[in-house]
C-alpha cells in the first residue's frame, strides 16, 4: 500500500513538474515576445498602424472595385484619399491653433497669476512633502536637470526616422489594400485541411468585418461628439469652439488618454480665460458629461456587444501598448483586441464570449 501510494505521488510530481516546465516556457516566450516588439518598434509600429488604418478605409477600397478598377489602383486611389483627408484635417487645426501660440505668452502669463492666488495652498502641500520626507530620510530635495541638447539638433537626429517611420506606414498601408486578396488565397492554400481552411477564412472575414464596422462607427461616433462641444463650446462663449470640437473628436480615438488630456486641456485654457470658479470649472465639466454620454450610452448601443470589449481589458492593452508603442500604440489598442477576439471566436468560442462585455 505505501508503495502504490509512493507511486501515486511521484506520478502527481512529475505532472506538477511538466506543468511548471510549460507555464515556464509559456512566460520566457512572452518575455521574449514583448522584447522583440520593443526591439523592433521603429518598423512593426507603422506596418501595425498602417493595418489598422487599412482596415479602416477598406470598405472605400471595395467600392472602388466593385466599380471595376484593379486592386493596386483602388489601393493607390484610397491612400491619395486618406492623405488629402489628413491634409484637409491638419489645415483645419492650423489657423485656430496659431491664434492660440501667437497668444501664448499672454496664457502662460495669465496662468501664473491664477496659480499665484493659490500660492499659500501650494506652499502648505509643499511644507507637508518637506515633513514626510524627513520622516522617511529622503531630505534632500528634488533636483531637476536640463538636457544641454539643442532642440534643433533634436529635431535634425530624428527627423529622418519620422519620415522613414511614416513613408513606412504609407507604403504598408497601400500593400495592404492592394494585395489582401492574394495574401488571403496564399494563406488558405497552406491550410491542409478543409475545417481549418474554412476556420481560416471565417477569421480573416470576421476580422476584416468587425475592424471596419468599428473604426467606421467610432468615426462617426467622434465625429458627433466633436460637433456637439463646439456647439457647447460656442453656447458658453469659449473661444475657437470649433478647436475645441476637433481636438475632442481627434483625441476620442485614445480611448480614457484622449478625454483625459483633453479636460486637461481645458482646464488649463478655462483658467487662463476665465476668472470666477464657475466660469472655470464650466467648460471641462459640460465636456466631461458629453463624454460620459458618449462612452456610456451612444456608443454601447451603435455598436453592440460584438464590438463591445470589457473594460478592463481595454485598460490592460492601454496600459500595456502605450508603455510599448506610445501614441501608436494607444491608438491600436482597442483595435487589436477585437482582432484578438475575432481569432478566439473562431478558435475557441467560449473564451472569445468571456471577452465581451454586453453593454446594450
Amino acid at each position: 500500500m505505501d508503495g502504490r501510494s509512493h507511486f501515486y505521488r511521484r506520478i502527481e510530481l512529475e505532472s506538477m513538474l511538466r506543468m511548471c516546465s510549460r507555464v515556464a516556457a509559456i512566460c520566457i516566450a512572452l518575455l521574449l515576445w514583448i522584447a522583440a516588439l520593443d526591439q523592433a518598434q521603429v518598423v512593426l509600429a507603422p506596418l501595425s498602424l498602417g493595418i489598422i488604418m487599412g482596415l479602416m478605409v477598406l470598405p472605400a477600397a471595395q467600392f472602388l472595385e466593385r466599380s471595376g478598377i484593379s486592386p493596386w489602383l483602388s489601393a493607390g486611389v484610397a491612400v491619395i484619399l486618406f492623405l488629402l483627408l489628413i491634409m484637409a484635417t491638419l489645415t483645419a487645426f492650423a489657423l485656430p491653433i496659431s491664434t492660440w501660440v501667437d497668444q501664448a505668452p499672454q496664457i502662460w502669463q495669465a496662468l501664473q497669476l491664477r496659480l499665484n492666488d493659490w500660492r499659500a495652498t501650494i506652499e502648505s502641500v509643499n511644507e507637508v512633502v518637506a515633513q514626510v520626507s524627513k520622516g522617511v530620510g529622503t531630505a534632500d530635495g528634488m533636483r531637476v536637470t536640463v538636457d544641454e541638447n539643442s532642440g534643433v539638433e533634436t529635431v535634425i537626429t530624428l527627423a529622418p526616422q519620422y519620415a522613414a517611420q511614416i513613408l513606412l506606414f504609407l507604403v504598408s498601408l497601400y500593400f495592404f489594400l492592394a494585395t489582401r486578396e492574394s495574401f488571403r488565397a496564399t494563406v488558405l492554400t497552406l491550410c491542409v485541411t478543409r475545417p481549418l481552411r474554412w476556420r481560416t477564412a471565417r477569421i480573416f472575414r470576421d476580422v476584416e468585418q468587425l475592424m471596419s464596422r468599428y473604426l467606421f462607427v467610432i468615426s462617426i461616433i467622434n465625429l458627433g461628439l466633436g460637433l456637439c462641444v463646439a456647439l457647447v463650446m460656442w453656447l458658453i462663449n469659449m473661444p475657437t469652439p470649433l478647436l475645441w470640437g476637433m481636438l475632442a473628436a481627434f483625441l476620442n480615438y485614445a480611448v480614457y488618454v484622449g478625454p483625459a488630456l483633453m479636460t486637461l486641456i481645458l482646464t488649463l485654457i478655462s483658467l487662463a480665460t476665465h476668472q470666477n470658479l464657475f466660469d472655470t470649472l464650466l467648460p471641462p465639466a459640460l465636456y466631461l458629461g458629453l463624454n460620459f454620454i458618449e462612452s456610456q450610452l451612444v456608443t454601447p448601443r451603435l455598436l453592440g456587444s460584438t464590438a463591445t470589449i470589457n473594460p478592463f481589458l481595454i485598460f490592460l492593452s492601454l496600459t500595456f501598448w502605450l508603455w510599448l508603442w506610445g501614441p501608436i500604440g494607444g491608438f491600436i489598442a482597442v483595435p487589436s483586441l477585437l482582432i484578438l477576439s475575432a481569432i478566439l471566436r473562431n478558435i475557441i468560442p467560449h473564451l472569445a464570449l468571456s471577452m465581451r462585455e454586453d453593454l446594450s
